[in-house]
């Protein structure tokens, strides 16, 4: 079992990153080569802007390369309770948003020709318990009043045609899901900004940005300094560098992750017969798709732990074991891949974008950043070109976490927090 990322082991090498030492001036320098930083290079760079992407690792080797591969429609909250709390227009806002940013991510990888297995699939939510069968029915009827029209209840003797699982009791079916090989994916990304004329520097951690009197920026990285008329930051939660603002600010969980072997087409048929994207409905629950070669890739938030490679083995297990509980018929099956990553939450669930002492930003977006990361990176190319409107949380206030100053040692009280209103609900 490797204990890696079945996305970045199995995909194409990245061979356009600049070899030179990072220097000069540009008119943008992007901090961070994941999702949002490649997009908004690809963007910026088609408006003729000269672009830096200075990347601390490999690109995409975090969480743009560590996910689930679903990309899907539609908020990661309930409609009404989202409502309920900031008013239907903002809820309806941030609903488009994220309709928005899965069409998005479809025209980027047609405009740019990139081979990364793309299919629309369709989500299936599943209701863990007979009570949220009625709920997810009532959010699918005020979804469907907003417009959306791609969306139905699959009723809960119906589900077996769905998942051969006897574990629940219907569940609600959009349409609008996608699923990629986030590996080709991100590696086509970057291609195709390097081609627009973007320059991406791997291994190029930045240790320090400095206001000029001109209001520009000087980036100090491990590779070396180079001056920016403005500067980006898509580096997620980084647990390094001068980004002390945006750590105060957002909970680093750990998601974890396993891949099977190839399955037997005869299994795929009796389990997963239409290949979609699936999540359950608990608050600590699980999601899973097939991969474009027959894997399970099985995730969910099995530990409230940090990434390392122990800590990943032993949720490897947990997950494993929920695997095999949903699934009875794929109990030994073999697992090649188990890995973690770091999702970025911020205490709301809710991205944030906008503007932090002159540079740019965009982050946390709460374990459903493969679309919105990627559109995101394209919104903030119109706001740096003097559209602030474009970006629909410019007005989320965004405080910092009281008692959090970048390590998460609350970790353990969230999950048994969590675990409680599972176990309620």
């Amino acid at each position: 079992m490797k204990l890696e990322s079945y996305w970045l082991d199995t995909a194409p090498v990245f061979g356009a990153g600049d070899q030179g030492a990072v220097a000069g001036r540009a008119d943008v320098v992007v901090v961070g080569g994941g999702f949002t930083g490649l997009s908004a290079a690809l963007a910026l760079a088609r408006r003729g802007a000269s672009v830096t992407v200075l990347e601390a690792g490999r690109v995409i080797g975090e969480a743009s390369g560590r996910n689930g591969g679903h990309c899907s429609s539609g908020l990661a909250h309930d409609f009404g309770a989202l409502a309920a709390r900031l008013g239907v227009d903002k809820a309806r806002d941030f609903h488009r948003a994220y309709c928005a940013a899965f069409h998005t991510v479809a025209g980027i990888v047609r405009d740019e020709g990139i081979d990364c297995d793309f299919a629309v699939v369709g989500k299936l939510k599943l209701a863990a318990k007979p009570e949220h069968y009625d709920k997810l029915a009532r959010a699918c009827e005020l979804l469907r009043r907003e417009g959306e029209a791609d969306v139905r209840m699959v009723e809960p003797a119906h589900i077996g045609s769905e998942i051969g699982s006897d574990k629940f009791y219907g569940g609600m079916l959009q349409a609008n899901s996608a699923q990629m090989h986030m590996g080709k994916f991100g590696v086509g990304l970057a291609q195709a900004a390097v081609r627009a004329g973007a320059r991406v520097f791997e291994q190029a951690p930045v240790t320090r940005l400095e206001r000029l009197p001109d209001g520009g920026f000087r980036v100090t990285s491990a590779r070396g300094v180079i001056e920016a008329g403005q500067v980006l930051l898509a580096t997620g939660n980084s647990r390094t560098g001068p980004f002390s603002h945006f750590r105060r600010r957002m909970i680093s969980v750990g998601s974890f992750i396993i891949a099977t072997e190839p399955l037997p087409a005869e299994t795929i048929r009796r389990l997963l017969p239409h290949r979609r994207n699936y999540v359950t409905s608990r608050i600590i629950g699980n999601y899973f798709r097939l991969s474009p070669d027959n894997r399970l890739v099985f995730g969910g938030r099995a530990r409230f732990a940090m990434s390392n490679p122990r800590s990943d083995a032993k949720s490897g297990a947990v997950l494993r074991a929920a695997m095999e509980d949903m699934f009875p018929q794929l109990a030994g099956i073999g697992i090649d891949y188990c890995w973690g990553g770091l999702v970025d939450m911020t205490a709301d669930r809710l991205p944030r974008a906008g503007e932090h002492q002159g540079m740019y930003f965009a982050t946390g977006y709460s374990g459903h950043g493969v679309q919105m990361s990627v559109h995101m990176g394209q919104v903030m190319a119109d706001v740096m070109a003097g559209k602030p409107e474009r970006n629909p949380w410019r007005t989320l206030e965004w405080p910092a976490i009281t008692g959090h100053f970048g390590s998460p040692w609350f970790l353990p009280f969230v999950g048994a927090y969590y675990r409680f209103q599972d176990w309620r609900h």
